[in-house]
C-alpha cells in the first residue's frame, strides 16, 4: 500500500539515470549494512562508491561486492585506491583487482597525489577503450592547492574529451575543500565559471552537507547529480530533491 500520488511534484529520471544520479560514500559499511541500505533506499541508489582506501581493509569484500552487483547498482573503488597502486607502480594489478570482481566503473583521480594531467587522461583514455565507465575527479585534497577556475574548466573538458563519462568535483567527504571553503560554504563562483562550459549532467557535486545539497537543487533542479551522500541520508535527500523537506517545500510548488 503506497501513499495517495501528491499533485505538483516534480518529475525525478528513473533508474538507470545518466543525470539525477545519486552517489552514495561507503566508508565500511558491513554487509548486513550494505543489504539494509539497498532495502531502504535501492530506487534512488545509482551508484555507490566504496569509500577512499576502505576496500583493501574491509572483511567480506567479495559478498559486499557482490551484493551492491547483484541488486543492479554500480559501484567502484575510491580514487585513493587507484592512487594507492599507481605511486607503487601497481597498476595492471589494480586493473586486474577491478576485473576479478566483475566492477565496470572506475574513478580516477589524482587528489593525494601529483600526476601530470595528460598522463592522468591517458589512464582515463585507457580504461575507457577496455569497457570501463569512468569517473573522473577534478580538485585536490590539499587545502593549500587552490586551482584557479580555469584550471577546473580545462581539467574537465579534457577528462571528458579523454573519455570520461562524468567528472566529479571534489569536496572530500567532509565538504570542506574543493568546490567548498573550509566553513563548507559553496564557491559560487567557481561553480558558475564551471557550469559556462561544462554540461551540468556531466558533472557529479560531492556534496554531503544538507546545505551543499540544497545550494544545488536550488541551481539545478530536482535531477542535479549529487555524491559523497552518507548511507543513512539517502532517503532524506530523495524527498528533498522532489520538494518534501521543509527547505524545498516551496522550491518547485509555483512552477509546477
Amino acid at each position: 500500500m503506497a501513499l495517495i500520488p501528491l499533485t505538483k511534484i516534480p518529475e525525478r529520471t528513473a533508474r538507470p539515470r545518466t543525470s539525477g544520479l545519486t552517489m552514495i560514500m561507503d566508508k565500511g559499511l558491513s554487509v548486513a549494512e550494505a543489504e539494509n541500505l539497498i532495502s531502504a533506499g535501492k530506487p534512488y541508489i545509482d551508484v555507490v562508491k566504496l569509500g577512499f582506501g576502505t576496500s583493501y581493509v574491509t572483511p567480506d569484500l567479495e559478498k559486499k561486492i557482490s551484493t551492491y552487483l547483484d541488486a543492479g547498482i554500480a559501484l567502484y573503488f575510491g580514487g585513493t585506491l587507484f592512487e594507492a597502486y599507481l605511486m607503487r607502480g601497481q597498476m595492471e594489478d589494480y586493473i586486474a583487482s577491478v576485473k576479478s570482481f566483475g566492477m565496470t566503473h572506475v574513478e580516477i583521480s589524482d587528489g593525494s597525489i601529483t600526476i601530470p594531467h595528460n598522463e592522468k587522461c591517458k589512464y582515463i583514455e585507457r580504461f575507457a577503450k577496455e569497457g570501463f565507465t569512468v569517473f573522473s575527479e577534478v580538485g585536490s585534497k590539499d587545502a593549500a592547492n587552490v586551482m584557479a577556475p580555469y584550471k577546473w574548466l580545462n581539467q574537465m573538458q579534457s577528462e571528458l574529451n579523454a573519455g570520461s563519462s562524468f567528472v566529479i568535483a571534489e569536496a572530500r567527504e567532509a565538504g570542506n575543500i574543493g568546490i567548498y571553503r573550509g566553513s563548507g560554504e559553496v564557491r559560487e563562483g567557481l561553480v558558475d565559471e564551471i557550469l559556462t562550459q561544462i554540461p551540468a549532467e556531466k558533472v557529479i557535486w560531492e556534496a554531503p552537507q544538507k546545505a551543499q545539497q540544497l545550494f544545488f537543487l536550488n541551481l539545478l533542479g530536482c535531477n542535479v547529480n549529487l555524491g559523497n551522500i552518507a548511507p543513512n541520508e539517502i532517503i532524506s535527500l530523495e524527498a528533498m530533491r522532489i520538494g518534501l523537506r521543509g527547505d524545498t517545500l516551496n522550491l518547485y510548488f509555483d512552477k509546477l
